[in-house]
């Protein structure tokens, strides 16, 4: 078998026919020894047998001796020739430091034995320019990648004209954000299921909410505004909030809400019942957590207590039932409390840090809303974090009132226009007027 050892350093090989001179030197300077072999490095001290006998390797041993020939024999000598050989007492020198390296006295060494790494081959790929180079282009790539996302989700956008020039000033931004009856996205058979029915003359908004951001930084505040609330409609008289959005779409509703707020409303978004049932399904269903069971068969609600992952026609069916001694104002809860778990869910770690995730969800988002022309992307996204935590609470309650108009939901005139006022100027609002958010049980 070969060795690619250098010949001679662990000992004499015997010359062979025409191989005078092969035998080479050692790399080491030998040093002096105590008589009698001792000192040896390694432990132990080296005896000497009996001279001359024997094969190499295979001389007599006793306790510690080693016999002539042995592995290192030629070691032993001041010189390392051939006369050395075998030769106890004083001059004989101890082992080396280091055997010669590997790769012989070429190959690109420097300076004596030892091991050095390769200055070309399989490590190469190891450099720090190459791994800054790998680094750089995946950066590059992601990118690419998430422009190509950004530009092809902002594609997805609906835009219309929504908003209405005002005098009105506030600080920080206000959205209107609505929820309508459109079934767009949802074919008879859904319909069927979801309990929607097939009266869709006209256009109502069975979700008006008005979101607040500061301009200093404090939390958003999230103000539902009752469907049935007795306003003020220009050019229609007094009437319920969501006959504005039956009577002139989202522009008038705007208008409605800027003249009885004293709020300019800066952003709109939209959404129907056939955009919610596909947002939440593409966000893997949100969790809800029930004190009772809900069950409502004109919405086609069947939901047990305790906590669970409502799909898109649950969570449809969560926010459209009116089962409750309060009617409207606890559904108004709900719809905010699915609101921020919506969200919430989009806005995880697990959900950003998941490609297959993010980009249908956002797909899916983008694709069932409806925005006014000023709304980009990015102002979506800061609404999203946003309504990961506000402040919840519908505006201030006076009372219901029969009207010609049917049952209406009057307000509390001086609370609100405080309430509306501290909004404005990025006050803190009276405890006693935030209502929070919290899920009932159905009666």
């Amino acid at each position: 078998m070969s060795d690619d050892w250098p010949r001679g350093w662990y000992g004499d090989e015997p010359d062979q026919p025409g191989g005078a001179g092969r035998r080479q030197q050692p790399s080491f300077t030998p040093r002096q020894q105590s008589p009698g072999g001792q000192g040896v490095p390694g432990g132990g001290s080296r005896g000497q047998g009996p001279q001359g006998q024997g094969p190499r390797g295979s001389g007599a041993q006793g306790s510690g001796a080693r016999g002539p020939g042995s592995p290192g024999d030629n070691w032993y000598g001041p010189d390392g020739g051939a006369g050395a050989r075998n030769v106890a007492g004083p001059d004989r020198a101890a082992w080396p430091s280091q055997p010669p390296s590997r790769s012989g006295s070429g190959g690109g060494e420097s300076g004596g034995g030892g091991f050095r790494v390769p200055s070309r081959g399989g490590r190469r790929w190891l450099r720090p320019r190459r791994i800054l180079a790998i680094l750089a282009g995946l950066v590059v790539l992601i990118v690419v990648a998430g422009v190509v996302v950004f530009f092809s989700v902002s594609s997805k956008l609906t835009k219309i004209d929504a908003l209405v020039p005002t005098s009105l000033t506030s600080a920080g931004t206000n959205w209107l954000i609505t929820g309508s009856d459109s079934r767009a996205g949802l074919n008879t058979k859904e319909e069927n299921q979801l309990a929607l029915g097939h009266d869709i003359s006209g256009q109502r908004s069975d979700t008006i909410m008005l979101l607040h951001l500061p301009a200093n930084g404090t939390q958003p505040t999230l103000v539902s505004l009752p469907r049935d609330s007795y306003v003020p409609i220009p050019g229609h008289g007094y009437n319920k909030l969501n006959a504005a959005y039956d009577f002139g779409g989202p522009r008038l509703l705007v208008q409605t809400v800027q003249n009885v707020t004293g709020l300019p409303i800066n952003h709109y978004m939209g959404i129907g019942f056939g955009g919610l049932v596909t947002v939440v399904n593409d966000v893997g269903g949100v969790q809800m957590c029930l004190k009772a069971p809900m069950k409502d068969p004109k919405a086609g609600l069947n939901l047990k207590a305790g906590c669970q992952t409502l799909n898109g026609d649950q969570a449809l069916g969560f926010v459209r039932t009116r089962a409750f001694a309060e009617g409207d104002l606890q559904r108004e809860q709900d719809q905010r409390v699915l609101l921020k778990g919506i969200l919430s869910k989009m806005t995880s770690a697990g959900t950003l840090a998941n490609p297959f995730a993010v980009v249908p969800a956002a797909n899916g988002a983008a694709g069932a809303i409806t925005v006014d022309q000023g709304t980009g992307l990015s102002q979506l996204v800061s609404v999203a974090f946003a309504l990961r935590d506000p402040v919840t609470t519908t505006v201030p309650f006076g009372q219901f009132a029969n009207t010609a108009v049917g049952s209406v939901v009057e307000w509390n005139t001086t609370a609100a226009k405080q309430f509306f006022s501290d909004l404005g100027h990025d006050q803190a609002l009276p405890k006693d007027l935030i209502t929070g958010s919290s899920v009932q049980g159905t009666v």
